[in-house]
């Protein structure tokens, strides 16, 4: 009984000790760091965040905070930045200090630091300039891609039309056709609708895009040095991403049996020729792993983002009618019925084009942004962040800024229209984000959205299973990612 007795008061006094420590350690850093919660050993601030609403939790604090303030998921200390002015004075002003990438826990299992998105320093500015380059020489931004959606949106049409006014769920309808864009361009050409390997990575991609937005999906990220050994569902995100490498390197093998340096076909062609250039370099960022995950990275952001943007589009406009009966009838007079739309019709469109900004800052894809890493020791609003510090720029607080959306919770087209009813641009409208490091395929992204929603609004009108003040457009879950609720809807011809 003494020996429990004595054991017990022993680990007490090593955890009191551990706790001291760390508290001695954070005050040393708090007069440098933004202020935060006491963190405790290891797990951090895990008891004062709620996994299910990661975002919220985040803004809470900033409430009790400040806008920029230093919080612990488990043993990861990360600093957070909320609000137009603190986004925007780290991403743009202090550009390059903030320009390093931060993890993401489920995506780093895979790429490590490698590939355009989730790399830093110099292979991240090589691998950026490369992917812009060459997908404008395949037509992004330019006439031909534009001919390459107006393409795919006429087999998604024929598609709907097949679904002779049935309820469906919209996922794999827009998944499908919204990936074929951006096929074409890494891989030269498009999948066929009912192709199971095509279904198999699009069921792949969302398993693990929607695992980021889940409760575990948070909890991974916190502990994910002790998770990645353990059975749960990150488990199954993993399988998933490796699925999807598997893919990419069987593509790229083609690729290499078939390649003329003189002909490139594709992204990956470009790539390779690249990387024939450039094996005499013991320093080159252009190998294989590079490649394979550079793509993997273009394929799965060119895919998911834009197809659940336009599957919340949906639902938001069955439950605003008034919405879609105006966007239809913008369609119907700036467009009429017997043409495809164009790209160019958007400047005669300032309502539609409001509505898609709506849908965008409403829907707020990727509320905590993708987190950064500063470079260097970094000087920041009278605070000292070390080199190597994690921040998360949270976008959602920008697109939610009340300075700048008069209604921020409320869908409402009129936060992109003036008194005129012409379209106004909004400082505050980030969804691809800012400085250094935005989105570069945001003209991709904004092409695909107007003429995916345009063509498809030119042709049906949406019906769903329930009344508009029945539906319910609040995320399914919010973490990484934010997914809409799961919902069916019937096309009904136009």
């Amino acid at each position: 009984m003494l020996a429990s007795g004595l054991l017990l008061a022993a680990l007490l006094a090593c955890l009191t000790v551990m706790v001291l420590m760390s508290v001695w350690q954070q005050r040393k850093l708090w007069g440098k760091l933004p202020p935060g919660p006491v963190a405790l050993p290891f797990i951090g601030n895990y008891l004062q965040l709620n996994t299910e609403h990661m975002y919220n939790s985040l803004m809470k604090m900033s409430e009790r905070y400040g806008p920029v303030f230093t919080v612990h998921l488990g043993p990861r200390r990360v600093v957070v930045l909320c609000g137009y002015d603190a986004v925007k004075e780290a991403l743009v002003d202090q550009a390059e200090e903030f320009s390093g990438r931060g993890s993401q826990a489920t995506f780093e299992w895979l790429f490590k630091g490698y590939g355009v998105v989730f790399s830093s320093g110099e292979r991240a500015k090589q691998l950026r300039r490369f992917a812009i380059t060459t997908l404008r020489d395949f037509g992004m931004g330019k006439r031909s891609i534009e001919e390459r959606i107006q393409e795919e949106a006429g087999f998604l049409l024929q598609t709907l039309r097949d679904t002779h006014g049935a309820f469906i769920d919209p996922t794999f309808f827009l998944s499908r056709s919204v990936s074929n864009i951006i096929s074409s361009i890494v891989f030269g050409d498009r999948f066929d609708y009912e192709d199971k390997q095509f279904l198999s990575l699009l069921r792949m991609m969302l398993g693990s895009f929607q695992f980021t937005a889940t409760s575990m999906g948070q909890l991974y990220e916190m502990f994910s040095s002790v998770m990645k050994h353990l059975p749960g569902p990150q488990q199954q995100a993993f399988k998933d991403l490796q699925g999807l490498e598997d893919f990419m390197v069987e593509k790229v093998e083609q690729n290499q049996r078939t390649l003329d340096p003189k002909s490139p076909r594709d992204f990956i062609d470009s790539f390779l020729i690249r990387m024939q250039k450039e094996q005499e370099n013991p320093n080159t960022e252009f190998h294989m792993k590079n490649l394979v995950r550079t793509t993997l990275n273009l394929f799965f952001a060119g895919t998911e983002t834009v197809s659940t943007t336009l599957r919340y589009g949906f639902l938001l406009l069955m439950k605003h009618p008034d919405v879609e009966a105006k966007v239809h009838e913008e369609i119907n007079r700036v467009i009429g019925k017997n043409r495809q739309p164009k790209f160019e019709d958007r400047a005669k469109m300032p309502y539609t084009e409001a509505v898609i900004h709506e849908i965008q800052r409403f829907g707020d894809m990727i509320p905590m942004g993708l987190a950064r890493r500063v470079t260097k020791d970094t000087e920041f609003r009278n605070f000292l962040l070390p080199k190597g510090t994690e921040v998360f720029p949270m976008l959602g607080s920008v697109l939610k800024d009340p300075k700048f959306f008069s209604n921020p919770k409320d869908f409402n087209p009129q936060h992109f229209l003036d008194e005129k009813g012409q379209f106004k641009k909004n400082d505050a409208f980030v969804p691809f984000s800012i400085g250094k490091r935005y989105c570069f395929g945001e003209g991709l992204a904004r092409m695909e959205l107007f003429l995916l929603l345009t063509t498809i609004m030119q042709n049906f009108r949406f019906k769903s299973p329930h009344s508009p003040k029945d539906i319910d457009v609040s995320p399914k879950s919010v973490g990484f990612a934010t997914i809409p609720p799961n919902y069916t809807m019937s096309f009904q011809p136009h």
